[in-house]
């Protein structure tokens, strides 16, 4: 194997989707468990809903996760041999759903932080948060699905 320009551009973009959405990830997972820890503190019965809307953020390193196996199958199908203008649309791709998923997995934390500090006050608001935070979900879904567009 020969690491050509269009190769590397191929490889740096996906480790930057990589990076991104598992760092968004991280964040977000560590924005909502904070706060599940608060509200624990007021109300414990709370735990397993909390700890429920606690994962959904980590979606979003499972789509960069995902992004980068079938980007390196459909490289490892062309036997390496990519033209750039290949690689330039699956950088494009790979550039998007890193950002997009770090951007959405911050955000949806914070949606669902707002909804476990209710839920320690004794408020009812699981299932509405659950579907709230769908929404964010949605735009790192669609960028996901973009990849696939992408792949030569």
């Amino acid at each position: 194997m020969t690491f050509t320009l269009p190769l590397i551009i191929a490889y740096a973009c996906m480790a930057i989707m990589l990076t991104l959405t598992c760092t968004g990830s991280a964040i977000g997972v560590t924005i909502a468990g904070n706060t599940c820890i608060g509200a624990l503190k007021k109300n414990p019965d709370i735990y397993g809903k909390s700890m429920i809307l606690c994962a959904l953020p980590s979606t979003q390193g499972l789509y960069g996760f995902a992004g980068f196996f079938f980007m390196l199958n459909a490289i490892k199908g062309l036997n390496f041999e990519i033209s750039l203008g290949q690689s330039l649309a699956m950088a494009c791709a790979a550039v998007a759903l890193g950002f997009v998923g770090y951007y959405s997995a911050v955000k949806q934390a914070k949606l669902i932080a707002n909804g476990i500090t209710e839920m320690g006050n004794g408020q009812d608001v699981f299932s509405k948060t659950m579907i709230l935070a769908v929404f964010p979900e949605l735009y790192a879904i669609l960028a996901f699905a973009a990849t696939f567009l992408a792949l030569p």
